[in-house]
């Protein structure tokens, strides 16, 4: 199997022939991060997916936010956040949101599962290539903590023009934000590629 990674950041092609059990490997030219290596990864990675996936359900089921002023009181629902942009004629908007805070997530969850299950399974399933190939573009795409910092700088100003509820949707879409963000980084690229060839060299 392919022992070779090209830094992305310098092109050097450094060999990581033997990697400890939690090691972590660096470019040694420009320091830039290559892999991490845990014997465990795929099924940590499996089971933050599912945890994950778990929450972004909860998230869209559930009130995202309450906002009331002058006797009046509004309630938001995570999916809302784009239909409401759409409503309001920003229809490009409204599918940029509604893509990489919902869409794209799930999607990705999606690929996690569809490459973690056959991984463990020791299964050489025919679209564990293409899965992995799409995921990792995906993960450049992925705004999903971005979405959550501008939700809490937009919470901050709200709070001094009106009272704002926070729902069990916000909560749930924040611990589907760290699950998810473990998720993908738990299943490191390369070691990834390396259990796809030993499932299909088997």
């Amino acid at each position: 199997m392919a022992t070779l990674i090209g830094c992305q950041g310098c092109d050097m092609l450094v060999d990581l022939t033997a990697m400890p059990e939690g090691g972590r490997a660096n470019c040694p030219r420009c320091g830039h991060f290559l892999a991490r290596y845990r014997s465990d990864a795929v099924a940590r990675a499996l089971a933050y997916c599912i945890s994950a996936a778990i929450a972004l359900v909860i998230a869209n089921c559930f009130a995202f936010l309450t906002m009331g002023a002058a006797g009046l009181q509004t309630t938001m629902t995570l999916p809302e956040t784009a239909i409401m942009l759409y409503r309001y004629g920003m229809p490009d908007l409204a599918i940029l949101v509604g893509g990489f805070i919902l869409v794209l997530p799930a999607l990705a969850l999606t690929l996690i599962m569809a490459i973690c299950v056959p991984l463990t399974l020791g299964y050489a399933a025919p679209w564990l290539v293409d899965s992995a190939r799409v995921l990792y573009t995906l993960n450049e795409w992925s705004m999903v903590e971005v979405f959550l910092i501008g939700v809490i700088v937009s919470l901050v100003k709200l709070s001094q023009m009106a009272e704002v509820q926070l729902g069990y949707s916000f909560w749930a879409y924040v611990a589907f934000s760290v699950f998810f963000t473990l998720a993908v980084s738990t299943l490191d690229r390369f070691h990834c590629w390396q259990r796809i060839e030993a499932v299909q060299l088997s």
